[in-house]
């Protein structure tokens, strides 16, 4: 079998987990990657077939997404034509990791297509989700990169193809040597916005991990640095806590090492409002703004001895397997239905 493995490129955790599923995948079928997007900060590592711009969103700097430069960055007109140019006769399925040029091209050209996402989860009404209705939110959840059929990942398996997340292999082996400072990962807010909020927290080393800057630099008790793979994997494994965006994989990835963490919903941004009623169901305590008038909170999260418990450990061949396995029972059964009918006939 041939597929083609399209991985959204907004952030890095839909490539992180690429990095881990794709070893598993080419064990059994042969794999193309096609990623459309322009913000993430780490490499796939692997050959990519197609880089397409896609529909990306881009980041503000006061804590959500700035929707104006995303819509003016979003080249509708390419979208279109890479939609149309795409060579889907020459896979037998597709992968979907929440990337919308091939899942419109597979609904409009009836290819089998596959989600395989966290983003996938989030249409489960099992999962936990916020009190107020968002019609227009979930209406670009179910759209945007719009499957039939699929398998999603969140932090806990709120039902049957729904799996635990994929953590990377560098924190798995991981060596520790834990230290007394907090790991900050915020990049929907600027350096200064988050600076001055940190600062008025006496007594307490902060690494905040930036997108805005290229050098690292201190600035009292804060230390800010650009974002690396290997520098943020080594940050995360030694820190004494977490404080961060309610995405997906670095929470996953905190509560996986059994640090402490502290979330904080990116605005309009409904995934991540999911995220947050999840997280806070699990205890995981959140807040809504990067203001002083939380510092007393995130006061409080610092001298707190509270860790949420987790088991992360499942190996990414599990759904991988059941995924590949389901698909020869749907190709099974519509070759012995086709047949039946031929025989009727």
């Amino acid at each position: 079998m041939r597929v083609l493995y399209a991985i959204q490129a907004t952030g890095n955790g839909h490539i992180s987990r690429a990095k881990e599923l794709l070893p598993y995948l080419q064990k059994n079928v042969q794999v193309d990657v096609l990623i459309s997007g322009t913000s993430a900060d780490i490499e796939l590592g692997q050959p990519i077939r197609f880089n397409l711009n896609g529909l990306s969103f881009v980041f503000g700097k006061n804590g959500g997404i700035d929707i104006w430069k995303t819509i003016i960055q979003m080249k509708f007109l390419q979208f279109f034509k890479d939609i149309i140019r795409l060579p889907l006769s020459e896979y037998d399925f597709v992968i979907n990791d929440f990337e919308p040029v091939t899942a419109w091209a597979c609904l409009l050209r009836k290819k089998h297509c596959i989600a395989l996402s966290h983003q996938y989860s989030l249409l489960n009404k099992k999962v936990p989700r916020p009190q107020k209705k968002a019609k227009l939110s979930n209406f670009i959840l179910k759209y945007y990169a719009p499957t039939s059929v699929g398998y999603g990942f969140h932090f806990k398996a709120y039902d049957s193809n729904i799996y635990l997340p994929i953590i990377k292999k560098e924190l798995k082996k991981k060596s520790e040597t834990k230290k007394r400072y907090f790991v900050v990962y915020l990049p929907a807010f600027e350096d200064k916005k988050i600076i001055s909020v940190l600062t008025k927290i006496y007594k307490t080393n902060w690494v905040v991990f930036s997108k805005q800057t290229k050098e690292k630099y201190r600035y009292g008790n804060i230390i800010v640095r650009p974002i690396s793979r290997n520098s943020f994997n080594k940050k995360l494994i030694n820190c004494s806590g977490v404080f961060c965006g309610a995405g997906f994989e670095t929470p996953s990835e905190a509560l996986y090492l059994k640090k402490k963490l502290l979330v904080i919903p990116m605005k309009n941004q409904y995934e991540q409002k999911c995220n947050a009623e999840s997280l806070k169901k699990m205890g995981v305590p959140v807040i809504y703004d990067l203001s002083y008038d939380n510092v007393k909170i995130i006061n409080d999260w610092i001298k707190s001895e509270q860790i949420i418990n987790v088991d992360y450990s499942e190996s990414p061949k599990k759904v991988i397997n059941k995924m590949l396995i389901d698909y020869i029972k749907k190709i099974y059964t519509e070759q012995l239905i086709y047949k039946f009918n031929t025989d009727l006939k």
